[in-house]
């Protein structure tokens, strides 16, 4: 993957997910390469610590990126929720050490400035805790609904929900790289007007676009938005 000429697609993780979500999305398309982030605390770094703010997440992910990563390749950073506010910090960081990010796609996330009224981080209690996460995000974890599986879940959940809760930009300045915002037409989480105020995180190119569904609109149906990934690495 890292030694083909096709435009690469790195891949963040949203709140307690895993790069396995992502691996599927491989065989969608044979025009971009979908390279899933493993953030640690899950699947194959489950001994791992897990990171509770999103800087140290992101110069944890450059270091893992950059030894393998041409500085020629098409980059395109993607990242839902959570992964918004990774993928912009990831991105800002590959194209200040020299990488060709050719554009940031966010998705059902506030812009980097907005802090949330409503958090569920703050919650001691588990149930509660959960019961807020998934009000907010429209979707319940596989693993929520396993006894066992729920008890190891939710430390990496509440570390992550953490991180993005706890979130704050180090620089006001926008990025030089477009960026593409997304959401769901049903989501609840996050406004059109939201989504909208990513405009102010770029000197260049903007664009807003809806796909059909609620806040996690790629779960059962990815294929719109791996053809997206597609349209917008094209030269245009």
């Amino acid at each position: 993957m890292f030694n083909s000429t096709k435009p690469l697609i790195i891949c963040l993780p949203f709140a307690g997910s895993g790069a396995s979500f992502f691996v599927p999305w491989q065989n969608l398309t044979d025009k971009v390469d979908i390279h899933p982030v493993q953030l640690p605390g899950r699947e194959k770094r489950f001994m791992d610590s897990p990171f509770t703010d999103c800087h140290e997440a992101a110069n944890g992910i450059l270091e893992e990126l950059q030894h393998s990563l041409s500085k020629e390749r098409e980059l395109i950073v993607f990242g839902h929720s959570l992964g918004a506010v990774l993928a912009f910090e990831t991105a800002k960081r590959l194209e200040q050490s020299g990488f060709n990010v050719c554009r940031l796609i966010v998705s059902g996330s506030p812009d980097p400035w907005n802090q949330r009224s409503t958090r569920a981080s703050d919650l001691e209690c588990d149930d509660e805790f959960v019961e807020q996460v998934i009000k907010f995000s429209e979707f319940t974890h596989p693993a929520l609904e396993d006894e066992m599986m729920k008890e190891l879940l939710i430390p990496v959940l509440r570390a992550d929900v953490t991180m993005h809760e706890n979130y704050t930009p180090k620089s006001d300045l926008p990025a030089e790289f477009p960026i593409a915002a997304l959401r769901g037409t049903q989501d609840l989480l996050v406004s059109d007007e939201q989504i909208r105020l990513w405009s102010k995180a770029t000197k260049s190119e903007f664009q807003q676009k809806e796909f059909s569904g609620s806040h996690m609109y790629f779960v059962d149906n990815p294929k719109p938005l791996v053809d997206f990934f597609e349209d917008v690495s094209r030269p245009q």
